[in-house]
């Protein structure tokens, strides 16, 4: 009977580890592949073309520099060249950039507005500087996308939406900011949220399979929202599971049991 109960025991104590225990694979990134050598590197290509289009409701910082005149430059700027003041916040960053109106078009003083609506920054400075060549010369204009947002939720340590300041980000560093995915994370079916012209497009990817790394949506755009499911073992609570406290029950109800049939059997 003794036998039986420490058998009995071991068995349970078996259970609860492998029941708290996720597989490694289901945590790994890249994990088919090919690990570099010294005589072998394994290259996935990827253009890094980042292509977005301008949207109304996007908001544009703008910034105009004259090489004779800084007046001039202020003067374009509207509000005595207050646009071009350092930006120490989320708000001041909305406040002195350019929107775009429902029509795709943006207004800047002394040339008036003008459709940068499907263009993307490279595109819609190019057209921007023609028109300002035409009313003023020598002056230079600079134009940067001050509204990429990003939202990350699902099994990752800190969910939210996050301000990114650079001109592209790819899906391991949006993961990154965020913490990292969780153990419970199901790294092989990520969404990806993008809107569309047509409305919202949903697409799966696997960051567990190193071809991610040429995938078309490997750099991602701005006010994408990246989705991180979480495993199936998660919804039996494993993640939250007192496995010490109910071990050291049945580890107790075991011990008592024992001594009890030893009581009894003298």
């Amino acid at each position: 009977m003794k036998k039986s109960l420490g058998y009995g025991l071991m068995a349970v104590l078996f259970a609860a580890l492998f029941a708290s225990c996720v597989p490694q694979k289901k945590m790994l990134y890249l994990k088919d592949a090919q690990m570099a050598t010294e005589n072998v590197s394994v290259e996935y290509v990827n253009e890094r073309t980042v292509d977005y289009k301008l949207q109304p409701g996007d908001n544009l910082y703008i910034r105009f520099i004259n090489m004779i005149d800084e007046r001039s430059a202020a003067s374009l700027m509207g509000d005595n060249g207050t646009r071009s003041s350092y930006m120490s916040s989320d708000a001041s960053i909305y406040l002195q950039s350019y929107t775009l109106d429902e029509d795709g078009c943006i207004e800047l003083p002394l040339t008036g507005k003008i459709e940068v609506k499907n263009l993307t920054v490279d595109q819609a400075k190019d057209k921007m500087q023609k028109e300002l060549d035409k009313y003023i010369n020598q002056t230079t204009i600079i134009v940067k996308l001050s509204n990429f947002n990003l939202t990350v939720l699902g099994e990752v340590s800190r969910p939210g939406m996050y301000k990114v300041y650079q001109s592209e980000i790819n899906l391991f560093e949006a993961i990154s900011m965020a913490g990292n995915m969780t153990n419970f994370a199901k790294n092989d079916e990520v969404k990806i949220i993008r809107q569309t012209d047509r409305g919202s497009e949903i697409i799966s990817v696997d960051m567990g399979q190193a071809d991610i790394l040429s995938s078309p949506y490997y750099y991602l755009k701005p006010n994408d929202i990246i989705y991180v499911e979480p495993l199936k073992i998660k919804q039996w609570g494993f993640t939250a599971f007192p496995y010490s406290t109910v071990i050291s029950v049945i580890t107790m109800g075991l011990t008592m049991l024992t001594l009890y049939l030893n009581y009894k059997n003298r």
